[in-house]
């Protein structure tokens, strides 16, 4: 089963046209992992998705259309979207912002389950759980950046550049966290990673962008074992 379609998907910045006529598709509980270059367009297609760039085509999730809703409603609906650069409140506690994150929650129990839940998965966090995010080392802020996005309860989780800035050891970390989240809960990902050698690693699907178009897809294993496109697309 799908839990994301795209189809002829275009995006543009003003007048720039960044995204031209992207074909994707997401499998229901499934890890996908989009490679690329920078400037090929990976970042857009996670802003278009959850509304934040001006698309044309079609992105349906769960069976209806997101064209033209609202981003606050796109995370009603089920997606969780964590940006490059982390995107947490620096100057609240980490309880405090999985509080924000968990804001959909309208029952304190469920609340207090979601943000329990964060914590079994990061037990880091819960030991700071008083302290400012803003004091929190690189590694922990991008936990808590993950943990913000789970606690909305998604069915589809957007991530964008995990690694950037961390040391390879918490990066591995937090991409084997990223399995068992994807594993228990059932959350689909979509993961736009630099790190292609470790994305492939724990995907089982992933996608190679160009200059805003799709060029490669297959299983995780078949892209990371073709010499050619390693090469060609990737890099390495």
């Amino acid at each position: 089963m799908k839990v994301l379609s795209i189809k002829g998907l275009e995006a543009w910045y003003g007048r720039t046209k960044v995204l031209h006529g992207l074909d994707v598709h997401l499998d229901e509980g499934g890890f996908t992992a989009v490679l690329g270059a920078n400037g090929a367009g990976k970042t857009t297609l996670l802003r278009a998705i959850s509304g934040l760039v001006t698309v044309k085509g079609d992105i349906e999730f769960a069976g209806k259309s997101l064209v033209g809703v609202a981003p606050e409603d796109i995370v009603r609906r089920g997606i969780a979207h964590v940006p490059v650069g982390r995107g947490t409140f620096l100057a609240l506690t980490v309880e405090e912002n999985l509080r924000a994150g968990a804001y959909l929650l309208r029952n304190k129990a469920d609340i207090a389950a979601a943000i329990e839940r964060a914590y079994s998965y990061f037990p880091r966090l819960r030991e700071r759980r008083m302290q400012q995010a803003g004091t929190l080392s690189g590694g922990e802020q991008q936990m808590l950046a993950i943990s913000r996005g789970i606690v909305s309860r998604p069915r589809l989780l957007l991530l964008d550049e995990p690694s950037v800035g961390l040391a390879p050891l918490i990066v591995e970390e937090i991409f084997e966290i990223m399995k068992q989240i994807r594993t228990v809960d059932g959350v689909s990902i979509l993961v736009v990673e630099q790190n292609a050698t470790l994305a492939l690693k724990v995907a089982d699907h992933a996608f190679v962008m160009e200059t805003g178009r799709l060029v490669l897809s297959g299983t995780a294993a078949e892209i990371a074992n073709d010499d050619g496109i390693r090469r060609s697309y990737l890099g390495y």
